[in-house]
């Protein structure tokens, strides 16, 4: 009899269900819209974050298999996705391997037929190159290797954007402290060595904490919206209020998220037995999944304007834009623009 796949590998094939259907053939709609301002503003894909977060509820994991978070670093990458930047600019991506060099990924499309499959087949490995799969991405900051979870980066330039997600649903009070502590100094870190890098922090949060622990909930809005205001922190900050029923619900203990210990230089070694496992459930099997996720609810009106999903991809594109030449991500700023007023010739 086969092994049970694991829980990651299974929430790989329904995450990538549902990215596939909103997305079909990698065709990305268009998020600008114009704002209050008359300048481009983000619109999230809310529906797709949803779903999203669902799977962990339907799987009934806890946070130290990674999959809560998991679901918040795709439909951040999706997001980016759909603002231009391409499939292999982003990790993690939309195919396994998730974390592998653009120009590699280049390399390997451009190979005949004939052994692109083996090569594809050989990135896949657990055994494949050092150096370039890797089970996540770590980046080294002033004084320490810190892996980030949402990245856009290339040989050429180096890190372009890093945003690290975390998520908290129960215990607020215990774990609240330790989470912006931690980012406080992750912040400093990286955007010590990477200035020019768009640097963001998103927190995940269940809506309970409003009526279990109103005044933990306010201390915790106010010091993430510090966060993106410091000149030595994040770039943006971002609050998603997540809302699901206790029943089904993410399992109540105080786990911790996994901790990779200190990190090597270099790629990280995939010693995880689900990277690049495929769970092989059946098509018809993913959909039924989906079409009976559990229920979550993004509270848009409940979020503080300074840390609204909107504004967050909004201030950290935009950036990503400002400090690159014209010439480079050429469809992410296409999109970005079409929703410009069209100057009127003299």
């Amino acid at each position: 009899m086969a092994a049970k796949p694991s829980s990651k590998a299974e929430a790989w094939e329904i995450f990538d269900h549902i990215v596939e259907a909103a997305a079909p053939g990698g065709e990305h709609s268009n998020p600008w819209v114009p704002g209050s301002d008359g300048q481009p503003s983000f619109r999230p894909d809310y529906e797709t974050l949803a779903l999203l977060l669902g799977v962990p509820l339907h799987l009934k994991v806890g946070t130290q298999t990674g999959v809560p978070a998991l679901a918040l670093d795709v439909w951040l990458s999706y997001e980016l996705r759909r603002a231009g930047f391409g499939a292999d600019q982003v990790w993690p991506r939309p195919s396994n391997p998730r974390v592998l060099p653009a120009p590699v990924a280049a390399f390997v499309k451009s190979l005949p037929t004939a052994i692109r499959a083996n090569a594809e087949s050989h990135l896949l490995s657990r055994t494949s190159i050092p150096g370039v799969t890797s089970s996540s991405a770590s980046i080294l900051g002033k004084n320490y290797l810190k892996q980030v979870d949402v990245i856009i980066t290339d040989w050429v330039t180096g890190p372009e954007l890093l945003i690290s997600t975390k998520r908290m649903d129960s215990s607020y009070g215990k774990n609240a402290p330790n989470r912006i502590e931690e980012s406080y100094g992750d912040a400093k870190n990286l955007r010590l060595r990477h200035p020019l890098a768009a640097l963001g922090f998103l927190f995940g949060l269940r809506s309970d904490i409003l009526e279990k622990e109103p005044k933990t909930a306010e201390w915790l809005f106010d010091l993430l919206a510090k966060l993106g205001r410091e000149d030595d922190a994040y770039h943006s900050t971002c609050l998603v209020l997540m809302d699901y029923s206790s029943d089904p619900a993410l399992p109540t203990t105080d786990e911790e998220e996994p901790n990779e210990g200190i990190l090597e230089p270099g790629p990280q070694p995939i010693t995880d037995a689900a990277e690049g496992e495929i769970a092989h459930l059946a098509e018809s099997t993913v959909e039924s999944i989906v079409k009976a996720l559990p229920k979550v609810s993004i509270l848009e009106e409940r979020t503080p304007d300074d840390l609204s999903p909107a504004r967050f991809l909004t201030s950290l594109i935009t950036r990503v834009l400002a400090t690159t030449p014209v010439n480079m991500h050429e469809e992410a700023r296409r999109r970005r623009a079409s929703i410009l007023p069209k100057k009127i010739e003299a």
